[in-house]
């Protein structure tokens, strides 16, 4: 197949790009800043002043977007959060304009989304039919303005899925390297309450669910892209400390955590129940459906 992603260079877009190369497809990776091309790896300019990626393009079999400013980076200033708003939304509307400009329209398109769509809740279980129930915040008022931007694709009678991400594992990327640190220096402990749902998946079981819905046909609108079996942050907490043979055992208060992140501590301290019921009625299989099975593979270094 031949795939074009656009944010193929950031952390799920290079596991994305490993992984449809050792399945023998062509990568296409759309970027302001173009590389010289390697084996089934070619990178096209896009996003700047001139650029025409339509033209340099072949007949696409998918096109994702996964582009963005990363939420986990930086305190969420004013300033901070209109580049994640506006990041995403123009990115979106640059895949809308390339799907017009194409001869040949892919079979889908993907356009990455989150589950802060949910909004935040201790209470309530998301599945793909739930937009409300959940509190209302910044990352919910993000998930539904670049979904509708996304949405947009359908009328061009492209079958159009948007992954809701979870919190995804990796163990040199994303949230866990972060996660890990305290408890490798012995003060690993509760965040917050502890009670706060994470709704987390192994990065390898997105590759394989972002390439399931290439493949199956009947797939469309949003898929939760979590784990089956969500945990709250004191479980995986004591998961993470018996994979580290760590102790799990000095909290981190609440007030702390505001006060060294400021809103962005919400991502730590709040979360929601959501489960994958569209993965798996379609018949989808993860590879890792628990906490421990993760981490017992991100963290033991011979496997």
């Amino acid at each position: 197949m031949n795939i074009a992603i656009a944010g193929g260079t950031g952390f799920i877009g290079t596991a994305l790009t490993e992984y449809f190369i050792s399945q023998g497809h062509q990568v296409y990776i759309l970027t302001r800043t173009p590389k010289e091309k390697k084996e089934n790896v070619h990178y096209v300019q896009w996003l700047v002043s001139g650029a025409q990626p339509a033209q340099s393009l072949p007949p696409l079999d998918a096109l994702i977007n996964l582009a963005g400013d990363s939420i986990g980076s930086g305190r969420w200033t004013e300033q901070k959060k209109e580049r994640i708003l506006k990041s995403r939304i123009t990115a979106t509307n640059a895949a809308i304009t390339l799907l017009q400009q194409l001869e040949h329209q892919p079979n889908v398109f993907i356009n990455a989304s989150a589950i802060g769509i949910y909004g935040h809740s201790d209470t309530h279980t998301f599945t793909e039919d739930h937009v409300t129930g959940g509190e209302n915040n910044f990352l919910k008022e993000v998930g539904i303005q670049w979904e509708t931007e996304a949405l947009k694709a359908e009328d061009l009678g492209i079958r159009t899925v948007l992954p809701r991400l979870g919190l995804v594992l990796d163990e040199n990327e994303g949230a866990l390297p972060k996660m890990l640190l305290p408890y490798r220096l012995f003060a690993g402990g509760a965040l917050g309450s502890g009670d706060q749902w994470y709704s987390w998946v192994h990065i390898q079981d997105v590759v394989r669910l972002i390439d399931f819905t290439i493949k199956t046909n009947e797939i469309e609108g949003a898929i939760n892209v979590t784990s089956p079996q969500p945990v709250q942050m004191t479980e995986m907490g004591k998961a993470i400390a018996v994979a580290l043979k760590r102790p799990h055992w000095l909290p981190t208060p609440a007030f702390a955590l505001k006060l060294l992140l400021g809103e962005m501590s919400s991502l730590l301290l709040q979360g929601q129940r959501v489960l994958p019921e569209k993965a798996l009625r379609y018949g989808f299989t993860f590879n890792y459906s628990t906490i421990d099975e993760a981490l017992q593979h991100l963290l033991t270094q011979d496997r």
